[in-house]
């Protein structure tokens, strides 16, 4: 117990990161239990540290990987640091905890007046868990950067989200009065390339390779033992994957999918919705609640452009890069669907066309509240928007 003590003095000691991630404004940290979810790499342990290095009171950061819990009970932990005065718990990479549900419910429900902040990497495990603590914990997710939290940090600017009913109404002004601080194509471009994960920062060489490696760990340690996967469905997972990535915005076609993959149309249906929880990939579909994994996505996107290039033998297809940014930049606020008409529908209620600076209104020409998201374009007029403003929405 004291060396866990320790690690995390040293470790509160040693942060000194002052950005700060969209969510750690978006969580109310005064409740009891708050779980952030999200893919390995978006930055959960800096916001555990962060928040913990603010926080009155006795306050310990516990990573749940550390071998200690490997024969210890954190119930027991707990328990024992409330008697030295302990009242706040923040406790990193939960799902490598085998009774980390059971745990917490007991905790929450034992102990009146403490806090605990969990975070996880593994979607999946941590979905199955989470229906013990349905009535207590309060989620919240966690994605990569942001096109605005990206800008921001390469450039020390304090530049707030900007809501979707701003863009659609001034979208003008305010690309101009972002355009006149920053080369914001410039940005963008790289952006698309690299910027979706904060440990770009640490080396842009090896970037790729290690977007790489972390789906790699996804695919073989939280989805494959999740769902109990033998190696050839593995393999049609990097299949599928490298496909998607060669792909103009691919539009599946599930028969051909099995035939080339050799599988049944439920198991492709199937890896495809394993792949969208563990947040390696984007299904659009016509409605989003209460939709069955077995019914066919109208188009499959990578979850973000990074892994675009990562994946890509060459350079990834124009169309599928713009399309896989704004629905990467969308989602996490709003509610996305295809529709009938044009490539995105926003909260059942904003069409949007995406192309490059010289596409017209043609597909979109007498729907109301439709719109086109530009690229290559610095700032747009009416209903003409630059692509790259969608991404200060988080």
């Amino acid at each position: 117990m004291d060396r866990l003590i320790e690690i995390s003095k040293r470790k509160v000691k040693n942060q000194n990161e002052t950005f700060k991630r969209f969510l750690f404004n978006d969580i109310d940290w005064n409740l009891k239990l708050i779980m952030v979810l999200g893919p390995r790499g978006t930055g959960k342990t800096t916001l555990l540290l962060q928040q913990l290095s603010i926080t009155e009171g006795e306050s310990v950061y516990l990573s749940l990987d550390d071998v200690y819990f490997e024969v210890n009970r954190l119930v027991e932990l707990v328990e024992s640091l409330y008697a030295k005065g302990y009242r706040n718990f923040f406790m990193d990479e939960v799902h490598r905890y085998s009774y980390w549900s059971k745990d917490l419910k007991i905790l929450y429900d034992n102990f009146e007046d403490i806090r605990m902040v969990v975070t996880g990497s593994s979607i999946l495990e941590l979905a199955k868990g989470q229906a013990d603590l349905s009535r207590r914990a309060v989620v919240y997710k966690l994605p990569g950067l942001s096109f605005r939290e990206y800008v921001n940090l390469e450039n020390e600017l304090k530049i707030e989200p900007i809501s979707l009913q701003y863009i659609l109404e001034h979208h003008s002004e305010k690309a101009n009065e972002i355009s006149d601080i920053v080369e914001i194509l410039k940005h963008f471009q790289k952006y698309l390339s690299f910027g979706y994960f904060p440990f770009y920062r640490e080396s842009l060489l090896s970037y790729h390779s290690r977007l790489m490696e972390i789906t790699k760990v996804i695919i073989e340690m939280d989805v494959a033992p999740f769902e109990e996967i033998n190696h050839q469905t593995v393999r049609n997972m990097y299949k599928l994957l490298y496909i998607i990535s060669q792909s103009v915005p691919f539009i599946p076609n599930i028969s051909k999918l099995s035939e080339k993959l050799g599988a049944s149309r439920n198991q492709i249906l199937k890896i495809l919705d394993l792949l969208e929880n563990a947040e390696i990939l984007n299904l659009l579909k016509q409605e989003t609640k209460g939709v069955s994994f077995l019914q066919k996505p109208e188009k499959i996107y990578l979850n973000n452009p990074n892994l675009s290039f990562a994946l890509s033998s060459g350079l990834p297809d124009k169309g599928n890069l713009r399309e896989t940014f704004f629905l990467s930049q969308t989602k996490v606020k709003h509610e996305v669907t295809f529709p009938k008409f044009g490539d995105f529908l926003l909260d059942d209620q904003y069409l949007f066309e995406i192309g490059g600076a010289g596409k017209t209104a043609q597909q979109i020409k007498g729907i109301p509240s439709a719109y086109i998201a530009a690229d290559e374009i610095k700032s747009g007029q009416g209903f003409k928007i630059p692509l790259w403003l969608f991404g200060f929405l988080y």
